[in-house]
């Protein structure tokens, strides 16, 4: 039994959440909260909320036992770019890419 939580088209990197995300992966609920909360990055705030999302999925949808519960996976993976365009020097303009991605997390009871 697993419980899941996706948020798509999020305006960061799929890079640099993957770095948060192999900090929880596969740790128990409460230590990945203890983690993400004292993480100094930006993806960490949007992983807690995610993480959060997943737990109440779990509890609410599948009646699972929130004490239990662990980070089964998490990944990000890359959405849409946005191309955006920089004036630069002598009339020429540079790409800028805002890239976007779409974080999953699950979350699964130990049996």
């Amino acid at each position: 039994m697993e419980a899941r939580a996706i948020a798509k088209y999020v305006r960061i990197s799929s890079r640099k959440v993957d770095i948060v995300n192999a900090l929880i992966r596969g740790k128990k609920v409460g230590e990945a909260f203890a983690i993400l909360r004292h993480t100094p990055k930006a993806a960490s705030i949007i992983v807690e909320k995610l993480l959060k999302s997943a737990v109440a999925n779990a509890e609410n949808n599948n009646n699972m036992d929130v004490d239990k519960l662990y980070v089964a996976e998490a990944y990000a993976t890359q959405g849409p770019t946005l191309k955006r365009f920089m004036a630069r020097a002598m009339g020429r303009g540079v790409r800028i890419l805002k890239r976007t991605s779409h974080i999953t997390l699950v979350v699964k009871e130990k049996q």
